[in-house]
């Protein structure tokens, strides 16, 4: 386990202090396959960023991760896992894409270096490029893992327009096809950011119990959540009654713990689709993909500690200025908003808790 305890001024980074289980390492052979379930989700776009893998490798090279092995008193050691429906698997979905690609390898790498049991984590990859799973194989090349293509032209239409740009990416609404797009055996999934690292094992998240409850995550009761929202959002009630009966929280969507079969069973998918397209028509909301989850979801999550998402770590979505950590234990950090840990430390203008993601970064040459 890893914990990070806090103590803070007002320029003055975080002091850690950190005890780690023994470290377990290893993993078995790649399993990177294009998925050809429902076509109309996964069908290849009908354009190209460059991403051959001649120009990715130009752009990005990567150290090979060391490997990781199962601990002793892992359950199932010695059970060959036997693929994507094995019951003895915890199944991680992440997004894969250029601009964001060294912050998903270290998401990665961080996962496994602090797993007991870290040969039985499935990597559930969504790509709306072709390649990028060259560099992950290379990069890891005995993870478990299989690639699922996201076609944009899925959410296109649907997207408006956000505070920042990178809001209004099609790849961060995929998260909001996962019951579609993965197998059906899966049945639950942890759901992670790409500009975030695990400092403790995930098998714990994994092991959330949700109750009654489709989607688990950390919430935020004291944030003011009618900030989410305009002002003709709540002063219309056709659309503000949506939280009669409930008591919204704010919650992050970069870390959620999903149960898919109920999401399945209800049809989740379409009721933020349905969002979507109201907001199109009456702009009831500014930040790009969080508030049709919290339309949907707000007051009917599964509570999870905040250890598990220590959020905000990138600043605010204008300026990205440098934030502190929550007070209490760490479990994961998350550079949401602007600014982000690899590009602060390339400009050699890193805010000060950056320095612990790079740890697991994995990019540059060998030397």
């Amino acid at each position: 386990m890893l914990w990070i305890m806090r103590f803070s001024g007002f320029f003055s980074a975080a002091m850690v202090m950190i005890v780690l289980s023994p470290s377990l390492q290893s993993f078995p052979p790649a399993e990177a396959i294009r998925s050809s379930q429902l076509d109309n989700y996964l069908r290849l776009p009908s354009y190209q960023v460059s991403t051959s893998p001649s120009s990715l490798e130009d752009r990005f090279s990567f150290r090979k991760a060391s490997e990781f092995r199962n601990a002793d008193e892992c359950s199932f050691t010695g059970h060959k896992i036997t693929g994507v429906c094995d019951p003895s698997l915890v199944h991680v979905a992440i997004t894969l894409d250029v601009e964001y690609l060294r912050g998903s390898i270290a998401a990665v790498h961080s996962i496994l270096q602090h797993s007991l049991c870290p040969e039985n984590i499935f990597f559930h990859f969504l790509v709306s490029e072709t390649n990028l799973e060259t560099i992950v194989r290379s990069t890891f090349p005995q993870l478990k893992f299989k690639v699922y293509y996201f076609d944009p032209e899925i959410v296109r239409n649907l997207i408006s327009s956000s505070v920042r740009q990178a809001l209004e990416q099609p790849l961060n609404y995929a998260r909001n096809y996962l019951a579609d797009m993965l197998e059906p055996c899966v049945r639950r999934v942890i759901y992670l950011d790409s500009d975030l690292v695990v400092v403790d094992d995930v098998s714990k998240l994994w092991s959330t119990n949700l109750g009654s409850r489709t989607i688990g995550a950390p919430e935020y009761c004291h944030a003011n959540f009618t900030k989410y929202f305009t002002g003709g959002f709540w002063s219309d009630d056709k659309f503000s009654a949506t939280f009669k009966g409930r008591k919204p929280c704010y919650f992050n969507t970069g870390v959620m713990v999903i149960d898919l079969m109920k999401w399945r069973r209800v049809g989740y998918t379409k009721r933020i689709e349905r969002w979507m397209e109201i907001q199109k028509s009456d702009r009831i909301y500014e930040l790009g993909s969080l508030p049709p989850f919290l339309l949907v979801f707000a007051g009917r999550v599964a509570p999870i500690e905040h250890r598990w998402n220590q959020h905000g770590l990138g600043g605010d979505n204008v300026r990205g200025s440098c934030r502190d950590l929550h007070p209490g234990p760490v479990s994961l950090l998350h550079w949401s908003g602007s600014g982000k840990p690899w590009l602060r430390l390339d400009s050699k203008r890193p805010c000060p808790l950056d320095a612990l993601w790079a740890p697991y970064d994995l990019f540059g040459y060998p030397h």
